[in-house]
């Protein structure tokens, strides 16, 4: 069964077609500027290597996108496929599933209105995610639709770990409490991770690290997320490319006041202009940019990679201690997976753990090594995450 994964945001759409039986990755793509000038989609035939194709092409909302989308699938040429027929089902990521879904779903109209219900608490990613099922859906009648959120993977977590200390009326009447993110990813990780260890999933505790411009670290033990380092929201948790991460709540109302300025418009900075993007004076958001910095004796670009690897540590630290213990580390994403001067400097820190950094293994880009050195106590891998591939299987699964 041929799989078609759709990752779609307010004005892009990302794509791919993935055989889930052989899990080969078929084609791949995306849609930019939807419902903007110079608007553009970019298509890469995987089975045949036949290349990027590129075309700028008007795509005034969703619907021409998607239709665009397939087109280019099924383009006698170029294509992948003869008939839209050899899509068995459609699997669309979902960023916010609040307490509501707590695995994927087959996607009817009562799915559709949860997904509605709990959009207060992703406004900019949900509505989006339901456009592009409305498109598929309209275009693409009777084939079988699933939901893959990014927050179900943590809704294993315990009450002490996703409960804040606030008046229980705010979880009661908002469900105001730490749902996590990236979860598609730390699902897919963690798993490969006790594969490579040789240890079964329901008897490994592993931490994933995945570090990207959005970054999050969870902790999984026998199988199950019993901690994630997001809130109610991706700010919470660790320094990011332009995320503040943890801070001392009343730094909102202090700014607001010595600015002048909103509560709302605080926490576009905490967002949009914070993290290592601010401890590097601005200089950059971007980890190549950072290290290079770093090396040429920039003390901003220092001190924002410090900073992140600090916090990275200390994450690894609290969850050592939440499962009373590690057997593997992994690193992921594109901090993650590319940065082998990151991944250092955190397992600097991790001598505690009987854990130290193979140079030599750590300088290597593979998809799955492992880069701490023998005797480490602990097992360190870099795995390169797949969160398309995830949500292939977690649709062929609901449809086959």
């Amino acid at each position: 069964m041929n799989i078609l994964v759709i990752n779609c945001g307010s004005s892009s759409l990302k794509f791919q077609v993935i055989n889930a039986e052989s899990e080969k990755l078929l084609a791949k793509g995306l849609c930019e500027r939807i419902g903007m000038d110079g608007s553009c989609i970019t298509y890469e035939n995987k089975a045949d290597n036949t290349g990027k194709e590129f075309n700028e092409i008007p795509m005034p909302d969703h619907n021409k996108a998607v239709s665009l989308v397939l087109s280019a699938l099924t383009n006698e040429k170029t294509g992948v496929l003869k008939s839209l027929s050899e899509i068995g089902a459609v699997g669309h990521r979902i960023v916010h599933g609040g307490e509501k879904f707590t695995s994927s779903v087959v996607i009817t109209d009562e799915v559709i209105e949860a997904i509605k219900e709990v959009s207060d608490l992703a406004p900019l990613h949900n509505p989006a995610n339901l456009i592009g099922v409305d498109a598929c859906m309209s275009l693409m009648p009777g084939t079988p639709m699933v939901a893959v959120f990014d927050t179900a993977f943590h809704q294993t977590m315990p009450e002490k770990a996703y409960m804040y200390a606030l008046p229980l009326k705010y979880y009661r009447d908002y469900k105001v409490r730490r749902y996590g993110f990236h979860g598609t990813s730390h699902s897919f990780v963690s798993k490969e991770a006790a594969k490579v260890a040789g240890r079964a999933y329901d008897d490994c505790k592993t931490i994933v690290c995945h570090l990207g411009n959005g970054a999050s670290i969870s902790a999984v033990m026998n199988g199950k997320c019993v901690d994630t380092s997001m809130g109610l929201t991706p700010l919470e948790g660790l320094i990011m490319g332009t995320r503040s991460g943890d801070l001392d709540p009343a730094i909102v109302d202090f700014i607001a006041g010595k600015e002048g300025i909103t509560a709302t418009e605080v926490t576009n900075v905490l967002n949009k202009k914070s993290g290592v993007f601010a401890l590097s004076d601005g200089l950059s958001s971007d980890f190549r940019d950072l290290e290079d910095g770093y090396k040429g004796g920039n003390k901003y670009a220092k001190l924002a990679v410090d900073a992140f690897c600090y916090r990275v540590a200390k994450y690894i630290g609290s969850y050592t201690a939440a499962m009373n213990g590690v057997d593997v580390i992994a690193f992921t994403a594109g901090i993650g997976e590319n940065s082998a001067f990151v991944r250092e400097n955190i397992m600097a820190y991790l001598g505690y753990l009987g854990v130290a950094c193979d140079k030599e293994e750590n300088a290597k880009r593979e998809d799955i090594h492992k880069i701490s050195t023998a005797d480490s106590k602990v097992l360190v891998y870099s795995i390169a995450t797949n969160e398309e591939l995830a949500i292939a299987r977690e649709t062929y699964e609901l449809t086959k």
